[in-house]
């Protein structure tokens, strides 16, 4: 079980800086701005599905709470999507419209890491110990 928690916190730890610094090097490149901390988007994402997918590597190993694993993940997709809006509530609720490349630039690490923690979750609900 270690083993598999180093490994989400590395795949994390490496798509958050991967996909920060590509998608920051892209934004400047392409001289385009966006009116919110594009860092700290992709710090919660990473923070939080590196979080779930640990938290839910630990429920795994209950035979109880095993079955229920599915529904377990939906409420901390819930939670996050909480979790985000209160963070990011200022920065990106309070706006009147977003321009094509700041929609992107929420939608991308969304992408991302839901993706790898989608994957995850899946290996973690077709492994039984």
């Amino acid at each position: 079980m270690n083993k598999d928690i180093f490994k989400y916190i590395l795949v994390f730890v490496l798509l958050f800086l991967i996909g920060f610094y590509t998608h920051h090097f892209l934004l400047e490149y392409f001289e385009l701005n966006i009116s919110f901390s594009l860092e700290k988007i992709y710090l919660f994402h990473a923070f939080f599905s590196a979080i779930i997918c640990i938290n839910l590597r630990f429920v795994s190993t209950v035979d109880k709470l095993f079955p229920q694993l599915g529904f377990i993940y939906l409420g901390t997709l819930l939670i996050k999507l909480i979790l985000f809006c209160l963070f990011f509530y200022n920065p990106v609720f309070t706006v009147d419209s977003f321009s094509f490349n700041e929609k992107m630039a929420l939608f991308i690490p969304l992408f991302i890491f839901l993706s790898t923690e989608a994957f995850f979750v899946l290996k973690i609900l077709n492994k039984k110990e």
